[in-house]
């Protein structure tokens, strides 16, 4: 055996196990936005998940202003108000599935990793 080997035959441990067994299930949208809520940054992911509303009732709010405006100033300022909206919300949602994407990207690499120990096992 390589040393590469016995580090990663040494890394895994029970909990890694555990952790493949629990998201050894294909996981549907639903599933995964309740696993980004888990782990270290779980209440982040909340309160990001939970920004997204307000954000959206500012855009929908935004945009009906932006019809019902008078002025010419009035139509440009709802209307540079949805469009700050909707970035907001866009780098919002990126975020959150960049980390729900970073999630099932260790979820494969933890696999990979149980399946390289159990060669070394044969």
């Amino acid at each position: 055996m390589t040393r590469f080997d016995d580090r990663v035959k040494a890394a895994l441990d029970a909990d890694d196990e555990a952790f493949l067994r629990e998201l050894d299930a294909q996981r549907g949208l639903f599933g995964q936005i309740g696993d980004t809520m888990k782990g270290p940054l779980g209440g982040w992911a909340t309160l990001i998940f939970l920004m997204t509303f307000p954000l959206a009732a500012l855009m929908f709010f935004a945009v009906w202003n932006m019809f019902q405006a008078a002025g010419m100033r009035e139509l440009v300022l709802w209307t540079a108000g949805a469009l700050a909206a909707l970035l907001a919300l866009g780098f919002v949602k990126q975020w959150f599935f960049e980390r729900m994407n970073f999630i099932a990207l260790l979820r494969e690499l933890k696999r990979l990793e149980l399946r390289l120990a159990r060669i070394e096992d044969r």
